[in-house]
Order: structure tokens, then C-alpha cells, then sequence
């Protein structure tokens, strides 16, 4: 079993969760990296693919777009995945106006899990979003801690 844990970072809150999800796994066969200095060669042999992204005008980075688009195989049969982001809470946004284009406009992780079942990769587990306090962060006091229960829950599900 080869765990691959990617992930883009502005502010380093999408580098802590990816770090923290990275504790529920075995250490001699995962690897956590940087999307940006991921290439093809890094997905040989991989069972299980995380990815992480800030979410950035509802959308995941321009990193991890370009990888989707350059990097990643179009056919991920058989490669299992799960995909996380950081985001603001819906609930503390104090404009009406954003928090329905937020609402509206949705999150990185829901993107981009329907890019990989799009390549026919398995989602392991609905995309989850870590929260952040403000645009640049700090996390939410308990994320980092929720984070190491989802990379827990992950890693039960996929050695089922």
C-alpha cells in the first residue's frame, strides 16, 4: 500500500492539515509533498492519492488546477482518493452577500472531487473542509486534532 499526500499552501494552514493527516498513516509507505514539486513519477504504484488546497475563490489553487490538468493520468481506475481544503466557515462571514456567492459558489474540495471521479479514481470519503479563522488563517482551535481523526478514519476504510 503506497499513500501519496498532496498539498498547496498559501498561508501554511493547508500544510498543517496535510502534516496532521499524514500521523494516521505509516511512515515507510507515505509520502507528503508539495503539489507543485509532484510529478508523474511520484503517482507510479500509488493505492491511495489525498489531496489538499486552500480554497481560493471557491475554487482549489492555481497549483493544484495545473497539476489536475498536466500531471494527473485521465484514467485513475483503481487509484483511491480523498480530498480536503481549508475554508472559512460559512457561518462567520458577516456579509449576506458573500456568504451566498460562498454558498453559491461552493469549495475547493467539492471541486476537486468531481475532477477525480471524473477520471474514474474511488472516493474514499466525502470531501472535507478544515476551517480557518480568518483569510489567512490561524485554523480553528481543534483542526488540527480533527484532521489527524479524519486521516484515522481514512486509513481504517481503506485497509478494510
Amino acid at each position: 500500500m503506497k499513500t501519496l499526500i498532496l498539498f498547496d499552501s498559501y498561508f501554511g494552514n493547508t500544510e498543517q492539515i496535510a502534516h496532521a493527516v499524514t500521523r494516521a498513516f505509516d511512515p515507510e509507505t507515505t509520502t507528503t509533498k508539495r503539489i507543485v514539486e509532484t510529478t508523474s513519477g511520484d503517482l507510479f504504484g500509488v493505492t491511495l492519492l489525498i489531496i489538499g488546497s486552500p480554497t481560493r475563490g471557491f475554487r482549489p489553487t492555481e497549483g493544484v488546477n495545473a497539476f489536475f490538468k498536466n500531471t494527473l493520468p485521465t484514467n485513475m481506475s483503481g487509484v483511491k482518493v480523498a480530498v480536503f481544503d481549508t475554508r472559512i466557515a460559512l457561518e462567520t462571514i458577516k456579509s449576506k452577500a458573500l456568504r451566498f456567492m460562498v454558498n453559491t459558489g461552493g469549495y475547493a474540495a467539492s471541486t476537486m472531487a468531481k475532477q477525480l471521479t471524473k477520471r474514474r479514481a474511488t472516493l474514499m470519503a466525502p470531501p472535507e473542509g478544515f476551517l480557518v479563522t480568518g483569510e489567512e488563517g490561524p485554523l480553528k482551535e481543534g483542526e488540527i486534532e480533527r484532521a489527524t481523526e479524519w486521516g484515522k478514519r481514512l486509513h481504517a476504510v481503506f485497509t478494510d
